[in-house]
């Protein structure tokens, strides 16, 4: 957990705990408005996504349905709802790329709540190339990706 400065906020769950998912509504999402404030972009994560069996399987209810978080997601004011695993590799990619776009809506003024979709990832607002020219960073805050 890390709140300080920050521009866009992941919450993530277990597919394979529903509990989890109850939290991010219960517990989760009102403490990062209450520190974080009611602007600031949220991410929604189940993580795990390996782990789901093929709907229609016979412990398919015991799991997290992406329509669920799809619903909690939306229910919350998330900007975006992602599915990853770590374990095999999938969708971690997408949820960053989710959480750089929504930090650089965010920094251009765009609501957190506007469903805008943007397909650029560079640009000059409020950055510069870093001195070893290895990156970019913020004037203030820093935030270098590689």
């Amino acid at each position: 957990m890390s709140y300080s400065k920050s521009h866009v906020i992941l919450i993530a769950f277990a597919i394979d705990t529903p509990d989890s998912l109850d939290n991010v509504t219960v517990k989760w999402i009102e403490e990062v408005r209450s520190i974080c404030g009611q602007t600031i972009p949220v991410i929604l994560v189940g993580c795990k996504s390996d782990l789901r069996p093929p709907p229609g399987s016979p412990n398919y209810s015991a799991y997290v349905s992406r329509e669920q978080a799809e619903r909690v997601a939306q229910e919350i004011g998330a900007r975006a709802y992602k599915e990853c695993s770590a374990l095999k590799i999938e969708g971690v990619d997408d949820v960053f790329e989710a959480a750089t776009r929504a930090s650089m809506l965010m920094r251009e003024g765009v609501p957190a709540h506007s469903g805008h979709q943007h397909n650029r990832l560079g640009g000059s607002g409020g950055h510069r190339r870093n001195s070893s020219g290895d990156g970019w960073e913020d004037k203030g805050r820093c935030c270098v990706i590689c």
